[in-house]
């Protein structure tokens, strides 16, 4: 079982790994171990997603995400089947707590008070009769 949050867990049934060949360094172990891991997850179909979380990680995955609905995640960082395994389940994990959380309310929209309107525009005559001293004097030659 992969514990999510308090709430999301998901059973180990839901999830599929595959070990597959790893591209980049391994030295000579690269052309005959299968280190990468490629992990499978039903998003649409799992029991263990609540409707709004499912549906936001739909949305957080993108094009990680097939036609069925199934998220498809390939970790290759690292030299170990464990490591990739771990990493892999990981980011699933975070990408599933990404969702779980709710998204923030919209903004309410405000209008300035009276007093903050009177205050800019007396902070404008202000700045403007700076400005005008600045001039050439003015005045009978």
């Amino acid at each position: 079982m992969l514990r999510i949050t308090d709430h999301i867990a998901l059973e180990d049934d839901e999830i599929v790994e595959r070990f597959v060949r790893a591209s980049g360094p391994g030295g000579q172990n690269v052309n005959k171990v299968s280190t990468a891991v490629e992990l499978r997850f039903d998003v649409r179909n799992s029991p263990s997603l609540p409707e709004p979380v499912r549906a936001r990680l739909e949305r957080l995955a993108g094009r990680r995400l097939t036609q069925e609905g199934v998220l498809v995640l390939m970790a290759e960082r690292f030299r170990t089947q464990e490591r990739n395994r771990a990493d892999a389940q990981e980011r699933l994990a975070e990408l599933i707590r990404k969702a779980a959380e709710p998204p923030p309310p919209p903004r309410k929209k405000t209008r300035p008070t009276l007093a903050s309107k009177k205050r800019r525009l007396e902070a404008k005559s202000r700045r403007g009769s700076v400005k005008a001293m600045r001039g050439r004097p003015r005045g009978e030659d």
